[in-house]
């Protein structure tokens, strides 16, 4: 595996090839982070190659330091062209029709599970949906926290906030998950 910092350089002095394995070298890092936080209307791979460009566009802005890799500074992008578009995404509001095997998941979740279980992909489609109602700092926190079980220290340094507003956004992403989970079933509660 060859040297990112080294490969920059090579790609910034005209060596496409150079570029091409530095986006082959980083490809699961990126389709990983994007795939967690993908906004509904963007595939997993254009979303990809999206990232990439703006790495490319972006990569001036990168500087080699002790402790801190190029993938983590990749990652920070990945992040914030998915909160780009997931912003995007929530300026478009499009709400579809609760599907029945989503209505059984809400059902069993605010009877606290005392009904059967649904299938996994009723279960991801549900909190999909729940997560599509909150604003998309939430989504992401919730994601990154709950979803991916990142650490609080991690999505600091991924999303740039300190660890008091992760902490603090969690806590209010959740209170409003529960509340869109009370609209989405109907509770008045």
């Amino acid at each position: 595996m060859a040297d990112d910092a080294d490969l920059l350089a090579r790609w910034r002095s005209g060596d496409d090839a150079a570029g091409q394995q530095l986006c082959e070298q980083h490809h699961a890092l990126v389709a990983r982070i994007v795939g967690a936080h993908r906004p509904r209307a963007w595939s997993t791979e254009d979303l990809v190659q999206e990232v990439f460009l703006t790495m490319f566009s972006r990569c001036e802005r990168y500087e080699a330091r002790a402790g801190t890799p190029f993938a983590h500074w990749l990652a920070r992008v990945a992040v914030n062209v998915c909160r780009d578009r997931l912003r995007s995404e929530a300026r478009q509001p499009h709400l579809q029709p609760l599907s029945p095997a989503t209505e059984e998941c809400l059902t069993w979740l605010r009877t606290g599970g005392e009904h059967a279980r649904t299938d996994a992909a009723s279960a991801r489609d549900t909190v999909d949906r729940l997560l599509a109602e909150l604003p998309p700092a939430d989504r992401l926190v919730l994601t990154l926290l709950d979803l991916e079980g990142r650490s609080v220290a991690e999505i600091a340094q991924l999303t740039g906030w300190s660890r008091p507003l992760v902490k603090v956004r969690a806590f209010r992403a959740r209170h409003r998950l529960r509340a869109a989970a009370q609209r989405l079933s109907g509770d008045s509660a």
